[in-house]
């Protein structure tokens, strides 16, 4: 039996405040234990000391936002179960990621995934052409992903959408704010749980409803909804099994391989190993959350095939975003479900919002702020990336509110430059990672094309084309159904017009608009590269190289592989972790060649005679090294002679 409800009783409210309550509190706690959040280290990366699973969670749920809990359900309903091919995109992205991009970027310990086009094109341009990408499609991202789900709750519970838009901005914040990279992980654990929680709680109560899931099936087999393989090899198709499982690689190989939310969370881990199982596990996440989304989507599709009315086409509902919400209040009116449901939308927001804060703040400190306070101490460098998190956090309200106030053409840009940044962000690291010879001119000039000619056709196909059109709903019980059949009607003769000439390329499926990014990355920035001078290959360190012959192809001869990889020895990337972690014993009594020009250099090009034939770049006392006025200087002196006790355990860590 269901039992519907038109607003939120005691239980809902304490349920949702719970939830809230228990974010803010993990914010606390870090803010008060272990570190206290007193260096940039601490704050930004947990001290490098976080656990696996943890960790491997919160990379999950930072890119599953409420958009993908509205959103992937409504997809199934609308447009059938196409769509759940997509779940196997991301996979392969994931095994791409921890196979190529983490044993690229973990042994080098950076903080910003930026540093990395420093170090391989030896330029500041480079990088802050990744940096400036990143950091506009973030800002544009928190809005979109607090707007999204805001409109959906008004419509059907009536929570207000500005009420929405502050409470996951200001709950976000604060608990960044206190907590640092140790709050974010551990809040993304529990607004995980709550989240499963309230999709299982659809899926169990619309299949109960329904009568099992194997009438789901049949049901939505009726409507002509169970399709998975649509080989149509054209491009213009808007889901097929090409564009969903290859567009979708490219696109989550971008995020989980190279976007900073992610390369900040697997460094964040002890060992090269735990960092790529980090993502590995997501493997298992992700399978889980799309599973239950997309059956959620056929669950509550075939709910409305038994009422014999769909919501949307009876006007119940103003887009398919809202089915979801309004599926909850009409059949989940237990005490303290539509609540959780609520919290579940809520905690995919927070995760997001929390995930963005933490990886905007990480990468202004090191790639712009840094090299001019750099001479902070450790307790003014952390304040700084505090007020940069609050800084951020208020332009993620701002940009909510751009959003809600705009109008809807302003949200579809927005979505389109947060999708067709990806692409270009992956284009410029596989350029630099893939083609020795490439050189910065080309990064930066590549990447600038990258950018725009998806974001172009995105922008012209919402102006051109417009939206995809929908399978039939049932509406033998609709008070409108006279509408609803001309409506269903009027498609054919929407889509019968023939487009032509330059509108053809805004039908490209927005799937492919990563690929096309990086693809015109990485060729534009050859052919520059090819114009502006070459770099020869054996300027770039092997450790900025990726060799894709040797991890995809391992099972071809060595001989075979050198060829393909022109030659060029890579070292082991657990070897370079290792060496950057190396132990080492320092006689006081002779001086000792100090270098901390940067920590992007990773060689002592300072050091004449390295003890013990160790080549380092940083040296730490144990206690007051902050306090010595040689580390003052933006280059180290020739000598560090003041170090207390007859000989110190040092460790070859980053300043």
């Amino acid at each position: 039996m269901v039992q519907s409800k038109s607003e939120f009783d005691v239980w809902d409210w304490l349920l949702f405040g719970a939830m809230l309550a228990v974010s803010a509190g993990i914010g606390i706690f870090y803010a008060c234990i272990g570190g206290r959040q007193k260096t940039t280290a601490e704050f930004l990366m947990g001290g490098r000391s976080l656990q696996l699973v943890p960790v491997a969670i919160s990379i999950l749920v930072s890119f599953m936002s409420a958009i993908l809990i509205l959103g992937t359900p409504a997809e199934m309903y609308t447009q059938g179960t196409q769509y759940f091919m997509y779940m196997f995109g991301i996979m392969l992205a994931i095994i791409l990621a921890s196979q190529l991009f983490v044993p690229l970027l973990y042994p080098l310990q950076l903080t910003s995934s930026f540093e990395y086009l420093e170090l391989r094109f030896k330029s500041k341009a480079a990088k802050l052409t990744g940096t400036t990408m990143m950091i506009l499609q973030q800002v544009i991202y928190m809005g979109v992903a607090s707007y999204a789900p805001s409109t959906a709750l008004e419509a059907v519970t009536g929570f207000p959408t500005w009420a929405t838009i502050i409470t996951v901005g200001v709950v976000s914040t604060f608990y960044t704010f206190l907590g640092g990279m140790k709050a974010v992980v551990w809040t993304d654990v529990f607004q995980a749980v709550i989240m499963i929680a309230g999709l299982l709680a659809i899926v169990i109560q619309g299949t109960i409803s329904v009568g099992g899931i194997e009438k789901v099936w049949s049901i939505n087999d009726e409507w002509k909804r169970i399709e998975f393989f649509d080989f149509d090899p054209d491009p213009t198709t808007r889901h097929s099994f090409w564009s969903l499982l290859i567009g979708g690689m490219v696109g989550w190989t971008a995020t989980y391989g190279v976007n900073q939310a992610s390369v900040q969370r697997y460094c964040a881990l002890g060992s090269l190993t735990k960092a790529k199982t980090a993502v590995m596990l997501n493997i298992l996440g992700v399978a889980l959350l799309m599973c239950v989304t997309c059956v959620a989507g056929i669950v509550v599709f075939a709910y409305y095939v038994e009422q014999g009315c769909d919501p949307y086409t009876n006007k119940d509902v103003s887009n398919s975003n809202q089915i979801i919400p309004y599926f909850v209040m009409e059949t989940l009116g237990y005490p303290g479900i539509p609540g959780l449901f609520v919290a579940c939308l809520f905690s995919g927001a927070l995760s997001t919002m929390s995930s963005c804060l933490n990886a905007l703040s990480a990468v202004t400190w090191k790639d712009i702020l840094e090299p001019f306070l750099g001479k902070k101490t450790e307790t003014q460098k952390t304040w700084i990336t505090r007020i940069l998190v609050a800084l951020y956090g208020g332009a993620g309200i701002g940009m909510a509110f751009m959003a809600m106030n705009l109008g809807g053409t302003v949200l579809q840009a927005s979505l389109s430059f947060t999708g067709a940044a990806s692409g270009p962000l992956l284009g410029i690291f596989a350029l630099g990672a893939f083609f020795p010879w490439a050189n910065w001119i080309g990064a930066v000039v590549g990447s600038v094309f990258g950018l725009v000619l998806p974001f172009w056709i995105s922008i012209g196909a919402y102006s051109v084309v417009g939206t995809p059109n929908s399978l039939p709903f049932p509406t033998e019980n609709c008070s409108s159904s006279a509408n609803v059949t001309a409506a269903t009607n009027q498609t054919v003769t929407d889509t019968a017009a023939a487009i032509e000439g330059l509108d053809v390329l805004y039908t490209i499926s927005y799937l492919w608009y990563p690929s096309i990014g990086a693809a015109t990355v990485v060729i534009v920035g050859l052919i520059v590269s090819v114009f502006t001078g070459l770099t020869p290959k054996e300027e770039v360190d092997s450790r900025y190289l990726i060799p894709l012959f040797d991890r995809i192809f391992c099972c071809l001869p060595g001989s075979c592989r050198r060829r393909l990889r022109c030659h060029i020895e890579y070292e082991d990337p657990d070897n370079i972790k290792a060496e950057n972690d190396v132990e080492f014993t320092v006689d006081a009594d002779q001086p000792v060649i100090v270098p901390i020009k940067s920590e992007k250099y990773r060689e002592n090009m300072y050091s004449k005679n390295p003890i013990g034939g160790i080549s380092y770049r940083s040296f730490r006392g144990s206690e007051n090294w902050q306090d010595n006025p040689a580390f003052a200087e933006s280059e180290a002196p020739p000598s560090y002679n003041d170090v207390e006790g007859t000989a110190v355990q040092m460790a070859k860590t980053e300043l």
